[in-house]
């Protein structure tokens, strides 16, 4: 008789119920991803992220091509379990061959899609998004916490050693513009933009060059449409930034939708894909115009949904 290890057991088990729970919620089509397809929608909420194919999400029932959960990440210290949740934002980087995720509950991780391993971890109090930078470096916004209403910069192989600090009331974006060579980062009441000055690896910094109010408090999103536009929502409504002109538009398709917690529009095709707070600050649903659909995850309380772009 074949021995198999308690531990494995226990590992596979857990795997077992993850899947069944998933079942219920969507349709869910198992596969050995090595990266995150372009167009794929990528979403969390709780201890839970997801890549869903939003061509085959049919009358409300998304298809879940990928999943991670925090009681997958074993290879971490013990409380980041706790600080793991709930999870508010994730984006496909690298190549879309990495997810990017933050969580309010107080942790910053990168996980590699292939093998599922976490890769970089680190204690960032109430963190509300992050952004890769060139050189191997990332950028963590803080929300309200009394160790958090900050910016930090790490290296992502170098868990938990915060290289630079700045303050940051109620940080809630952070994205990097390739093309203007600038972090964009969002508060409570203002958008920044940031060089990364990493001429001194022992003391790289993010030198503030911009700062413009914004039309509304409570900045909740940040996204980039192009390298000189970006989505921004607050509490009451959704605007264009256009950076040269360093001027706000609202934006139509989403006007005078409150509390709007993530958005994000394809330039390309058009599509516009959306969360708003519906429950409290979450929802159990993923909203699309260009075309229209609506997902519903009803166990999962999501907070933010991305685009998978186009790998480069």
């Amino acid at each position: 008789m074949i021995k198999i290890p308690a531990g494995k057991i226990k590992r596979n088990m857990k795997r077992i119920l993850l899947l069944t729970a998933l079942f219920y919620q969507g349709i869910l089509f198992a596969q050995e991803l090595k990266q995150i397809p372009p167009g794929s929608w990528v979403t969390c909420g709780d201890d839970k992220a997801l890549v869903l194919d939003p061509t085959r999400s049919e009358n409300g029932r998304p298809v879940i091509l990928w999943s991670w959960d925090n009681k997958e990440a074993t290879e971490l210290p013990a409380e980041y379990r706790k600080l793991l949740h709930p999870l508010d934002d994730c984006k496909p980087v690298l190549d879309n061959r990495k997810l990017l995720l933050t969580s309010s509950g107080g942790a910053t991780i990168l996980v590699d899609i292939a093998t599922k391993q976490v890769e970089f971890y680190a204690h960032t109090p109430m963190a509300h998004s992050a952004a890769v930078l060139p050189g191997g470096y990332l950028a963590v916004a803080n929300s309200t916490h009394p160790q958090g209403n900050s910016l930090e910069l790490y290296r992502y192989d170098q868990p938990e050693k915060v290289l630079f600090k700045d303050t940051l009331y109620s940080g809630h974006g952070a994205v990097w513009n390739n093309q203007k060579q600038q972090l964009f980062v969002l508060g409570f009441n203002e958008l920044r933009a940031y060089k990364l000055d990493a001429a001194d690896r022992t003391h790289p910094r993010l030198v503030k060059t911009q700062t413009w109010v914004l039309p509304d408090v409570g900045g909740h999103d940040l996204s980039l449409i192009d390298g000189n536009h970006l989505l921004v929502s607050a509490h009451n409504d959704v605007w264009i930034f256009d950076i040269a002109a360093g001027s706000y538009t609202v934006f139509k398709p989403l006007e005078k939708v409150p509390n709007v917690k993530s958005v994000n529009l394809d330039k390309k095709t058009g599509m516009l894909v959306y969360t708003k707070a519906e429950e409290s600050w979450w929802t159990f649903h993923i909203y699309a115009k260009n075309p229209e659909k609506v997902l519903n995850l009803p166990d999962v309380r999501l907070y933010k949904v991305r685009i998978a772009p186009e790998a480069r």
